[in-house]
């Protein structure tokens, strides 16, 4: 059987939460493959709101189990807390969530590394989250990390102290101050709740489980962010790309399926680094007012801009895309003219890639669009959207070589059009 990976394909924010939850009903395992507590991924359902951060999307589907995979970096007290929230609906999540021992640990003193790294930089800062993803990924990488197997380890609290005596000595040499135990009860009490919960070698259950029945690979973040291929560096510390599926779950190319890339109506960006079409005047203050584009996890206002085909495309090559989703078209309902930036000028050069250099000066190319003026949130079915919007569509497949299969036009489930 297949791992079906779910994408998105901009900066993040895309609404991947949305569409894991939509698509969780087809299949019987969800699993998370990068990322930590820097996702927030928003699920709206009968009345209800969620706001997801290392938990799958598929939680609330009581025939679907869910996997926090071994590329995941996950916060025990930030677990703990969302884990509590979400039992108060009557979710056994115990029942319902296996986590990969291979998966990191943040500590408490990722986070203040973090914060005392983005001091540090000053107007050059990345704009983290500062939820320790960065420094844990460095941990992991450097051969110094924790990972959840090792809380089950007799000596585990002796690790602990390593690593944070570690911590500890950078943050001194960096000049921060902090309290590196403020956090540190909360912690081991979090470790001790995480013990409560089935550890599993990732890779063996996975495969195990594919001899028989799909899965669905949810993926955080935005390929416009991936470690090697986005906006480096001011990008997130893992692979978000549909090869971080591979690597984060432990399974070999050959079973990679449907890979669902969402994206967009127009663009959106939280924190620093490269944006082509940002709009600084009143359509993207209206963009960001209409779409309320506020970080879930943050609630730091993000930048808005227009549909950015280039990076899209760019986006769509290196993962593989078959299956586009396309979120909050809505958004431009009220729009007369709708834009879409289908080349640059880089350096004064046209070019139709997404350029190496961070810090070369991009503008934007457009194409311009009559707009619908029809409210999609009517529309329940392919035939009723506006000739002026499936021209739209239209135009957006040619482009990019991909058909777009799915198009949601509200945040509840219903609000969804297969096409």
């Amino acid at each position: 059987m297949n791992l079906d990976v779910v994408l998105g394909l901009q900066w993040g924010d895309e609404g991947k939460g949305k569409i894991v939850d939509v698509l969780a009903g087809q299949y019987p395992v969800v699993a998370r493959f990068q990322g930590g507590p820097n996702a927030g991924h928003s699920l709206h359902f009968e009345g209800q709101s969620f706001v997801l951060r290392s938990i799958p999307s598929g939680i609330f589907r009581k025939d679907a189990t869910n996997i926090i995979g071994n590329g995941v970096v996950l916060d025990p007290i930030t677990f703990k807390g969302e884990c509590e929230n979400i039992a108060k609906t009557g979710v056994n999540v115990q029942d319902r969530i296996l986590i990969a021992k291979k998966a990191h640990l943040i500590l408490p003193t990722h986070r203040l590394l973090d914060a005392a790294n983005e001091a540090a930089m000053g107007k050059g800062k990345i704009g983290s989250t500062l939820k320790g993803i960065g420094p844990t990924y460095t941990d992991k990488v450097g051969r110094f990390g924790l990972r959840v197997g090792d809380i089950l380890a007799p000596d585990f609290r002796e690790r602990f102290e390593r690593l944070k005596s570690r911590h500890v000595r950078i943050l001194s040499q960096m000049g921060f101050e902090c309290d590196p135990q403020a956090e540190e009860a909360a912690f081991m009490e979090a470790v001790e709740f995480i013990k409560g919960f089935r550890l599993i070698d990732c890779e063996y259950h996975v495969n195990k489980i594919l001899e028989t029945e799909s899965i669905l690979a949810e993926g955080a973040q935005g390929s416009m962010l991936d470690v090697d291929y986005g906006s480096y560096p001011f990008v997130t510390s893992s692979s978000t790309a549909c090869a971080g599926a591979c690597i984060g779950l432990g399974v070999n190319p050959h079973r990679i399926g449907h890979v669902y890339g969402i994206f967009k109506a127009y663009c959106t960006r939280v924190g620093s680094g490269p944006f082509p079409t940002e709009l600084f005047d009143e359509t993207g203050e209206k963009l960001r007012k209409i779409g309320n584009e506020f970080g879930a996890v943050t609630g730091r206002p993000r930048r808005c801009g227009w549909l950015d085909l280039v990076a899209l495309k760019y986006a769509v090559m290196i993962s593989g895309v078959t299956d586009l989703i396309m979120m909050k078209s809505d958004c431009l309902d009220s729009f007369e003219t709708i834009k879409v930036c289908t080349s640059y000028i880089v350096d004064g050069q046209p070019s139709d890639q997404w350029p190496f250099d961070t810090y070369a000066d991009i503008q934007p190319v457009y194409t311009e669009f009559k707009g619908w003026n029809t409210d999609l949130t009517l529309c329940r079915a392919e035939s009723e959207l506006p000739k002026e919007f499936t021209d739209y569509i239209a135009f957006m497949e040619q482009y990019l070589g991909v058909p777009i299969k799915i198009i949601s036009l509200g945040p509840d489930r219903e609000a969804t059009i297969f096409r």
